[in-house]
């Protein structure tokens, strides 16, 4: 059973502290772009470069899932997976997923880059911010709906501008550090298959739950996988 709700000026402050982190999390990813992305380095050197400028210039002293830096075929693999180092090419693509924690709060932020030119990968991109939006447009017209409501909101989207959708999730809760986890579950608290649960429900902390949106889409063609996640609940 979760806690009696909270009242509305509580719940406004835990929203306002997950946007702050959400914020610092966008300025912290425009200086990893602007300072740290070039081909000619492997995704280990950039991220214990993205390691050491968040510590530096952010104060980012522990992320609440691992750093995910990703390129070329290692797009494709699962979150979970840790694929062999890969050197940054000239022409590639690259995705970075970040869990940094601003003082005790979780934000939680991907975007995906091109490094050069090639028409497949800008094409996948530069269609991940329309899909959330359009993704997230659909929730906010029924916010009740389930989390597997949602996913399936998602692939089907994905598959009308003629892409897979590249994972078994669409989101997660995210809260304050750490957030609300119900062991072995792998189900109720992510935008999934099989989750049943309105998303407008309480977390165990009597506030309500808020949430990430993740669109992974997946050309099957040129065999490359591109990322975006950021807030869904909070504007």
């Amino acid at each position: 059973m979760s806690a009696e709700p909270k009242t509305q000026a509580e719940q406004d402050a835990y929203a306002a502290g997950l946007l702050d982190a959400q914020t610092k999390a966008a300025s912290m990813f425009d200086e990893i772009e602007r300072d740290l992305l070039r081909p000619g380095i492997s995704e280990k050197a950039l991220n214990d470069a993205i390691h050491a400028l968040g510590e530096a210039r952010h104060n980012v002293r522990t992320h609440w899932h691992k750093r995910v830096i990703r390129s070329g075929e290692n797009t494709l693999c699962p979150f979970e997976e840790n694929p062999p180092d890969r050197i940054i090419q000239e022409d590639d693509i690259l995705v970075v997923d970040l869990g940094p924690v601003f003082e005790n709060w979780e934000a939680d932020f991907g975007r995906t880059y091109v490094m050069g030119n090639d028409p497949a990968k800008l094409r996948l991109r530069d269609a991940l911010e329309p899909m959330w939006l359009k993704v997230k447009g659909m929730y906010d017209e029924r916010p009740d709906m389930s989390g597997e409501e949602l996913y399936e909101i998602a692939c089907n989207e994905a598959q009308k501008e003629g892409f897979e959708f590249g994972a078994p999730l669409a989101g997660h809760i995210v809260g304050s550090f750490p957030h609300e986890r119900i062991p072995r579950d792998k189900i109720t608290l992510y935008i999934s298959k099989g989750n049943k649960n309105s998303m407008v429900s309480t977390g165990k902390n009597g506030f309500k739950r808020h949430w990430i949106l993740e669109i992974h889409l997946r050309d099957p063609v040129a065999n490359i996988q591109g990322f975006s996640e950021r807030l869904l609940t909070v504007a």
